[in-house]
C-alpha cells in the first residue's frame, strides 16, 4: 500500500461511483485514457484486478468492492487532514508580540520581524522595546508580548525557552586595572574583584549566573555595588568600583567609552533564548525559534553536535 497513489484511487472511486470510465472522466474532469490509465497503474500496485469492463460500463471484482468501500474512508481521512493543516496555516496570521532590549537583539530582531512577515501571509510581528530583563517578564506576565529574546538562566518563572544564541562571556576593565592590557583573563584572575550588579535580573539565580557565582574553585564570587542599569555598571567600572561580566556582543551594542572588554576564557557562555508563556500561539513560537537559529548559525551548531 505504500506505492497507492491518491490520484489514481480518486479516479478508481469515481469509476466504482459512476460504474462508467467515461461517467468518471466527467465527474473528475480527465480524459476516458487518463482514467483508465489511473486504474490499471492502481491495478499494477496492488497486484489485482479491481473491474472488468463490459458493454455496459464496469464491473467490480470483489477486490475492487473492497477497496472501494475502504478507499472512500482514506480519502476522506486526507482531505480532513488537508484542511486541518489549512487551518492551523491560516491561523497563524494574525499578530506575534515580541518583548526584546535592544543592546540584546538589535543585530537579528529586525530581519527576524521581517522574515516571518515573508513567510506568513497576513502575519504582522510588533517589536516591543523593553529597558531590560525584568520589563521583559513583566511584558509576557501581563500578557502584552507573547515571546522575548532573553538571556538564561530566567528563574524559576513558569516559561518555557529555546536556546537560539551562544555568547561568549567578557569582563569589562577600567583601562586603569591591573589585567587592562590582557589579552584573556580567567575567573582565578578576576578572584579579588567585586562585580558590579545591575538591578535589573530577573532572579537570583540569573544574578549569581551573571556573576559566575561560585567560582570554580566553590567559593563566592565578591558582590560588588547594586546599581539601576548596565549603563550604571559601566560608570562603576570607570571608576575602579568594580568589574562587570557581561556577553561580549554586548561591546558592540553598549557605549562604553575607553572600557577594556577583554574574554574570559573559563567562564560559561551567556545563552540567549525565545521565551513564551502557555498562551502564545506555538506554531509561531516555532517558527520564529527556526528563523532565529538560522540568522545567528544556532541551528547549524545543534546539528554539528
Amino acid at each position: 500500500m505504500s506505492d497507492l497513489d491518491l490520484r489514481h484511487l480518486r479516479s478508481f472511486l469515481a469509476v466504482a461511483q459512476e460504474r462508467s470510465i467515461t461517467g468518471a472522466g466527467a465527474v473528475l474532469h480527465l480524459t476516458q485514457q487518463a482514467v483508465s490509465t489511473h486504474v490499471r497503474q492502481l491495478e499494477r500496485s496492488l497486484g489485482v484486478v479491481l473491474l472488468v469492463r463490459t458493454s455496459r460500463g464496469v464491473l467490480l471484482t470483489a477486490a475492487g468492492e473492497e477497496l472501494a468501500a475502504g478507499g472512500a474512508t482514506v480519502v476522506d481521512d486526507v482531505d480532513r487532514l488537508a484542511e486541518r493543516v489549512r487551518a492551523v496555516a491560516g491561523a497563524q496570521a494574525g499578530t506575534l508580540r515580541l518583548a526584546c532590549c535592544p543592546a540584546a537583539t538589535s543585530l537579528f530582531a529586525v530581519d527576524v520581524a521581517d522574515a516571518l512577515e515573508a513567510m506568513v501571509p497576513g502575519l504582522r510581528v510588533m517589536l516591543k522595546g523593553a529597558q531590560h530583563p525584568r520589563h521583559e517578564l513583566e511584558l509576557l506576565n501581563d500578557g502584552s508580548a507573547d515571546a522575548a529574546f532573553m538571556w538564561l538562566p530566567v528563574g524559576d518563572v513558569g516559561l518555557h525557552h529555546a536556546v537560539v544564541r551562544s555568547d561568549p562571556r567578557a569582563v569589562v576593565l577600567s583601562p586603569r586595572h591591573p589585567l587592562a592590557d590582557r589579552s584573556t583573563v580567567t575567573l582565578a584572575d578576576l578572584a579579588g574583584d567585586p562585580v558590579v550588579r545591575p538591578d535589573v535580573l530577573t532572579s537570583p539565580e540569573a544574578e549569581r549566573f551573571w556573576m559566575a557565582d561560585p567560582r570554580p574553585g566553590g567559593g563566592p564570587a565578591p558582590r560588588g555595588p547594586l546599581v539601576p542599569g548596565v549603563e550604571d555598571c559601566l560608570l562603576e567600572v570607570g571608576r575602579r568600583r568594580g568589574i562587570w561580566l557581561a556577553p561580549q556582543p554586548l561591546k558592540a551594542l553598549v557605549p562604553a567609552g575607553d572600557l577594556r572588554w577583554i574574554p574570559v576564557t573559563d567562564a560559561e557562555n551567556f545563552d540567549l533564548a525565545v521565551v513564551w508563556h502557555d498562551r502564545a500561539p506555538q506554531p509561531l513560537i516555532t517558527r520564529l525559534i527556526s528563523e532565529v537559529r538560522g540568522i545567528t548559525g544556532h541551528e547549524k551548531r545543534l546539528h554539528a553536535a
